[in-house]
Parts: structure tokens; sequence; C-alpha cells
């Protein structure tokens, strides 16, 4: 759906982005993060076509952003960080005016758009004025108009930005949605353990240079040295402990807190048979599971060598 090659933007001698490449499928949600000014923005807007790269290349659903941008652009719904209402329009006429833009016409244009209204969960405010709105609804109104001509690609910059607690969750609900739907999803934000819950590929952008682009699963295995498992058992620890310790691929194993912290030898990461080999000593399991490491760490390790830039 998006292959992003070696994308270069320049202004002057300052490199917005540079030698970035992303490969992105259909239905994926691709968390792009990063500080202001790491070129989150740049990238987005040159896959919308917005903004011409300098060098490299962008294809959206096989179409090249040099050589067909209008094809590119029916294809691809942009919600940039901030965008105006105007202030004498309802919602519902907001989004009229923009689906006559997108040549919807007589009752299947007003039907798209209580459609669209239905999806945001903004029925309720259709005949309200799109100036008189809450922060948190007028993103989901903005993603309302986003959807109007039913994108297969969506590119969301900052969609959480400056909402409240309730208005994040409801807005992370809906971009998981939309990945359920088979749209392919690039959503930018700085609010990083949101973005773990819903997105199955990450990004870590800094100065333009891509530093970390992979799955989430992956993220948090490039952060963790060792697999880390913790492991409860009815009674006899001392008894689990030893069996778990003899494990050829354990390197160590300590008790905390009633529980063993089972810690696996390098590049190890099959630790399933313990669970049997307890089971079969006639031990009872309460928990058994691998240690987590949440995006908000993952982001802060695999960046901290370049903390002084951020």
């Amino acid at each position: 759906m998006i292959r992003v090659d070696k994308l270069t933007k320049k202004f002057g001698d300052f490199y917005a982005i540079q030698d970035v490449c992303l490969d992105l499928e259909k239905g994926d949600l691709f968390g792009f993060i990063g500080p202001n000014g790491a070129g989150k923005t740049t990238t987005m807007r040159i896959i919308a076509t917005l903004s011409e790269p300098t060098s490299g290349e962008a294809y959206v659903c096989g179409h090249s952003v040099y050589s067909n941008p209008k094809e590119i652009r029916r294809l691809v719904g942009y919600m940039p960080d901030f965008f105006g209402v105007y202030d004498d329009m309802k919602v519902i006429e907001y989004l009229e005016f923009f689906a006559a833009a997108y040549r919807l016409n007589g009752p299947a244009r007003r039907a798209r758009c209580e459609e669209m209204l239905d999806i945001v969960d903004l029925t309720f405010k259709r005949d309200a004025y799109a100036n008189t709105l809450s922060r948190g609804q007028t993103q989901r109104l903005g993603l309302a108009r986003t959807l109007l001509h039913d994108p297969q690609v969506l590119l969301l910059d900052e969609p959480l930005s400056g909402l409240d607690p309730r208005a994040r969750i409801e807005m992370r609900n809906l971009l998981r949605r939309l990945g359920q739907m088979g749209k392919t999803v690039i959503v930018s934000s700085h609010i990083l353990p949101e973005l773990a819950d819903i997105c199955n590929k990450v990004g870590i952008i800094n100065r333009g240079i891509l530093e970390v682009n992979a799955s989430v699963a992956e993220v948090m295995r490039q952060v963790r040295d060792r697999v880390v498992v913790r492991i409860a058992v009815k009674d006899q620890l001392d008894k689990a402990k030893q069996i778990v310790a003899d494990a050829s691929f354990v390197d160590s194993v300590v008790i905390g807190d009633g529980k063993l912290v089972v810690t696996l030898k390098a590049l190890e990461t099959d630790y399933s048979s313990l669970a049997n080999r307890l089971i079969a000593n006639g031990l009872e399991l309460t928990q058994f599971a691998e240690e987590e490491t949440n995006l908000e760490s993952a982001f802060m390790a695999l960046t901290k060598t370049t903390g002084d830039k951020m």
C-alpha cells in the first residue's frame, strides 16, 4: 500500500528528512513517533503529494508521487494537526460541503455524510455549529471529513494532540476500528503508550532520521537484552526455583514478591518448556508470563544515545 524508498527533503542546507524508508501493507496501523521538528509531518505531506521530495521515491498503492499525484489524492485521506472549521456552518453542512468537493451528489452525498457522523460518533452534533465543538469533537469531525471519499490510506498528523483523557480513549478506539476496516493508517503522536495499544508497527524519527522502523513486538525485543519471565506457583516456591534453574537456557532465577523472576540466557526466547517441567513435578502454576516493556520505555531506551538531540 505504501512504500517509501530513501525519501529526502532539504530546505536549503537543512535536511528535514533523510533517506527515510517505509513499507506498509493493507490494514497496517503505523505509529510515527518523534519530537516536534523530527520530520513526521514532512514525510506525511510528501506521501499525500502536498510537498515534493528532494530525492528518493514514495508509492501509494503502486502510484508514484512524481508521476501520478492525482490518483494518489483519490486514495489518500490527510488530516493535519490543526485545521479550520467554518463558523457559520453546521456540522452536517460542513461535511456536505467537502463531500460536494469530492463530487458526491444527490441522496448519496447526504447518506455518506450521515454514515461518517455515525462512524465517528457525532450524529448527536449534526445540527450544531462546527465552531461550537470541543477539541475532541472537532478532531472527530476532521476525521469524518477525511473519510468522506473512502480513502484506502489515512495520514493522521497528531490526531490525539490536545485531547482530554476521555477524548483520547474515544479517538484511540476509533483509530483501532479503522485498522480493522482494512485501512492503512499512519498516525503521528507524542502519546507513546497509547500508540502501543493501537498500532502494529512503529517508527521512531529524530532530526529527520528514521532510527527505528519495526513491528511493535520487534521494538520491544530490541530494548530488552534478555527475556524475563515471571512465574508463580501455589506452594513449594524453593522447589520450583530449583527446577527452573536446572534448565539449560535459564541464566538466573531469583525470588521477588513471592514469585520467580527468571532471566533467560542471551538469544534464548523459547521458555514454554518451563511450564511443562513444573507441572510434571506436581506444581500448580498461578502465573506464567513474560515481563512486558511498554512502548514509552522502548522509546526512551532506543533514543537515549541521542537524547541531547531531542
